[in-house]
């Protein structure tokens, strides 16, 4: 099946002007905190779920492997998730290469959102966003891997 008609329907939506994009030098990669930001709707097992159109998120603590995923898209194969966590949350990857010294730290909380948002974003970028913004700043992140599903 092809994804013109998603492409076609994604091509025709109005965004927001979010204003002019500020520039920041970032630090070196190997001197930066790397924290992981996914759409899959991931939750540890046991924490509250994500429900149809929510916009919150959930912190996934470092440490934390037993995941779910709520994604909610009937077409979402689920099999990569199911073969291999770091298919959607790449975590351990990212402990790999802050050992090797690619990457100065890994984060000691990741945040997932839901992928499946309105059209105009507007809770995200006015509530939620900049709640999982400051937790980021808060633990020093320089650098988000977006792992979007």
């Amino acid at each position: 099946m092809s994804d013109t008609p998603m492409r076609d329907y994604a091509a025709g939506m109005t965004m927001p002007d979010l204003g002019p994009t500020p520039w920041t030098t970032p630090k070196p990669l190997a001197e930066s905190r790397v924290a992981i930001v996914t759409t899959a709707a991931l939750h540890v097992v046991g924490d509250d779920g994500f429900t149809n159109d929510d916009t919150s998120f959930r912190v996934i603590p470092r440490e934390r492997r037993d995941l779910a995923l709520g994604h909610w898209s009937p077409n979402f194969d689920r099999a990569g998730f199911a073969a291999d966590l770091d298919v959607v949350y790449p975590i351990d990857r990212l402990e790999e290469l802050a050992a090797d010294g690619v990457i100065g730290s890994v984060a000691p909380r990741h945040l997932a959102f839901a992928g499946n948002q309105e059209d105009t974003l507007t809770a995200i970028r006015l509530d939620s966003g900049p709640r999982a913004a400051a937790l980021l700043l808060d633990d020093a992140v320089d650098v988000v891997l977006l792992t979007p599903v």
